[in-house]
């Protein structure tokens, strides 16, 4: 008998249109008192784009290559899709799901590393969903975090090499490559593991962010000088959040004389809003004041690596393949998954 009946990926969600935005993110910030000038101010970002995410679409095109990479595989489960705040909606998906008679579920989300907002929340989420649905909700089992995958490493590899070979040919050899993650308060960081536990003080997540961009720049062409920054806080100023951010450290590389950047977004799986607003437009207009020479690296998107990783970790939790990773880094205090 088969482990599991179906494959589902679990992604944030976006808006689609103007009329969408807000809705959108009261979604993400229901319960968290957050001022509705300041949604308003948040949503200038989508409106940029027309009112439309990037991450649904993103979301249709991993899945339509990893339909193809399954049936290749031999791979057959079928394959679902569900949002945490936007249509699809997770709850709507698995209520399908027990419709179509699905029992065991393996889900992929759409966030490599450890920590609450990244994992925890996700689990908490599809705990919900199957509350609402009842007794003969789907089960559904997360996989592990993939940061350490080769399937996720190799494409920031061939990414950071295609942005580096963009910038001009005399600033190059000056570069600086900035690995950009998304921040999160000092505390959250903390609760996967801390100094204690043999973590910095940015937690099991920064080790994870910083093992990553080591891994990334071991395999270039030639050694370039490299930092982890962090992006899209959120949080009140009293609040301690994970530094440095991805443009003040531009500030501060630009005094310093470095003549280049190369900010690669290894936080992330696909080039989604965060992405592009926060990197894209602010980061690159911080550069640009600055003088000093700008490249975006692209993320794992529906690189082939990436979408044969999935197949990957579905043979790992099926038993058919073994793990494949990069790193030793010690994983999150407490974290459910293996290894």
């Amino acid at each position: 008998m088969r482990p599991y009946d179906a494959f589902l990926l679990i992604s944030f969600g976006g808006p689609e249109g103007e009329d969408e935005v807000i809705p959108f993110l009261e979604n993400v910030t229901r319960g968290r008192n957050i001022p509705r000038e300041r949604l308003a101010e948040v949503g200038e970002h989508y409106f940029l784009f027309g009112g439309i995410s990037p991450i649904n679409q993103q979301c249709r095109d991993l899945l339509a290559a990893v339909t193809e990479k399954f049936a290749a595989d031999g791979i057959d489960l079928p394959i679902y899709w569900g949002n945490r705040f936007w249509a699809p909606m997770l709850a709507d998906t698995l209520e399908q799901m027990r419709r179509d008679g699905v029992r065991r579920v393996l889900a992929l989300p759409t966030s490599a590393y450890c920590n609450w907002s990244s994992r925890t929340a996700y689990l908490e989420d599809i705990d919900r969903a199957r509350a609402g649905i009842g007794e003969d909700a789907p089960e559904v089992d997360l996989v592990r975090p993939f940061y350490d995958h080769p399937g996720f490493v190799e494409p920031l590899v061939e990414h950071t090499r295609a942005a580096l070979d963009a910038l001009p040919a005399d600033r190059r050899g000056g570069a600086r490559l900035l690995f950009s993650a998304h921040s999160i308060p000092l505390a959250m960081a903390r609760e996967s593991g801390g100094p204690g536990q043999g973590f910095g003080d940015a937690g099991a997540y920064g080790a994870q962010l910083a093992e990553v961009a080591r891994l990334v720049v071991d395999r270039l062409d030639r050694e370039y000088p490299f930092e982890v920054v962090y992006q899209s806080r959120s949080g009140p100023p009293s609040q301690p959040w994970l530094e440095p951010d991805v443009n003040d450290r531009i500030e501060e590389l630009a005094r310093e004389g470095v003549p280049a950047v190369v900010v690669v977004p290894h936080g992330f799986v696909s080039d989604h809003m965060e992405v592009k607003f926060d990197l894209d437009i602010e980061a690159r207009q911080t550069a640009e004041k600055q003088g000093i020479a700008y490249e975006r690296a692209l993320s794992p998107g529906t690189h082939p690596a990436f979408v044969a990783m999935v197949s990957d970790l579905v043979r790992e939790y099926t038993g058919d393949g073994a793990p494949r990773r990069l790193s030793t880094v010690p994983r999150c205090i407490g974290c459910d998954c293996p290894g």
